[in-house]
């Protein structure tokens, strides 16, 4: 595995916060980011470029840990938040707040906070995904797409704005490999490790590989989700070390998962904010570079999920696969993750 990679108190990042103005709908709102900048002696002229990383379920800005110091080797300035409902960042109750058309606005203003000077009014980043960062990271490049010159996104792909409203059930028919994903809507996972620090790091563990003690079987089953009174019952993650995971159990202590979780509750919402979308979206094509990722072991999320994507990108469409990583690619196989953004964003630099 690489070696360097960011810890919980990394003196290379600082620590800010941006208030997100109330709307008519909704209040006011607070995001927490880490902010790295490459090293001023090895790159006098500042930053060749910003990256803004986006994480996914159940993870936070510590999910890039080993990329950020890649990145700031380049010279690029990197921007981390942790995302809604997630870490120090504001966590409301009602998953209405959750859509991705609300949470590509946040992360408008976080670019234009961050790259904003007296001479421009904002710099188009370069944006890392994974997971529901992901799923959000291709609606922000669609809402707004003067602020994105670039896109590196890994094991979700892209898929246009739907004609019809359906609901989960629904979608989880059709997919039955993502059955866990009415667990994490339906709020049991909530109500179980709700202020018990032993259950959350159960629950954490399970989502990053952890095994089942007495079955021996991995403890989190796509299809099924999670056995609730076995969480005490799970094994240590091989992906996470412990002073990380203290980390993550403190963070999801602090506020519960029921913001986290909300991101599950928001298909219909999602759907029903795109509907004025599908028409016109149904062939558009992203007119930046672009590259996805895809992992060999992920039984809910495979490689060929990707077939077709091409068209949608008038700029050309990298697609890799990293055969022996799981979903967790980020952390499981950084060195391949590293080299494989490296070469991308080569034609940034």
């Amino acid at each position: 595995m690489a070696s360097d990679a960011l810890t919980p108190h990394d003196p290379r990042v600082t620590h800010h916060f941006t208030t997100i103005p109330s709307t008519p709908t909704s209040e006011s709102i607070t995001y927490h980011y880490l902010l790295a900048n490459p090293n001023s002696s090895s790159f006098p002229n500042g930053p060749t470029s910003t990256v803004l990383l986006l994480h996914g379920w159940p993870d936070l800005s510590l999910g890039w840990r080993y990329q950020v110091p890649f990145l700031l080797s380049l010279g690029l300035r990197v921007i981390i938040p942790d995302m809604f409902g997630y870490g120090l960042t504001s966590s409301p109750s009602s998953p209405t707040e959750y859509s991705l058309k609300k949470l590509s606005a946040h992360m408008a203003h976080i670019i234009r906070q961050v790259t904003s000077s007296t001479e421009k009014p904002f710099e188009p980043v370069l944006l890392g995904t994974h997971d529901w960062g992901a799923f959000l990271g291709w609606r922000l490049a669609i809402y707004y797409p003067e602020l994105i010159k670039g896109v590196f996104a890994f094991c979700i792909p892209y898929t246009p704005p739907e004609g019809e409203v359906t609901s989960l059930e629904e979608h989880v028919r059709k997919h039955p490999e993502l059955g866990y994903q009415l667990q994490n809507a339906g709020g049991d996972i909530d109500k179980a490790v709700a202020g018990d620090r032993k259950k959350v790091r159960g629950w954490l563990n399970a989502m990053f590989g952890g095994v089942d003690k007495e079955a021996g079987a991995m403890a989190f089953d796509p299809w099924k989700g999670l056995d609730l009174g076995k969480l005490d019952e799970v094994g240590a993650s091989p992906l996470v070390g412990e002073e990380i995971m203290d980390f993550y159990v403190d963070e999801y202590s602090r506020n519960g998962i029921q913001g986290p979780m909300n991101w599950y509750r928001t298909r219909e919402i999602n759907l029903q904010d795109e509907l004025p979308l599908a028409e016109k979206y149904a062939n558009w094509q992203f007119q930046v570079p672009v590259m996805i990722v895809m992992v060999g072991h992920d039984p809910a999320l495979p490689p060929e999920l990707t077939d077709g994507m091409e068209k949608y990108f008038a700029k050309g469409l990298r697609k890799e696969v990293v055969p022996e990583a799981s979903h967790w690619v980020l952390i499981h196989t950084p060195e391949e993750v590293n080299k494989l953004v490296g070469e991308f964003l080569e034609q940034f630099l």
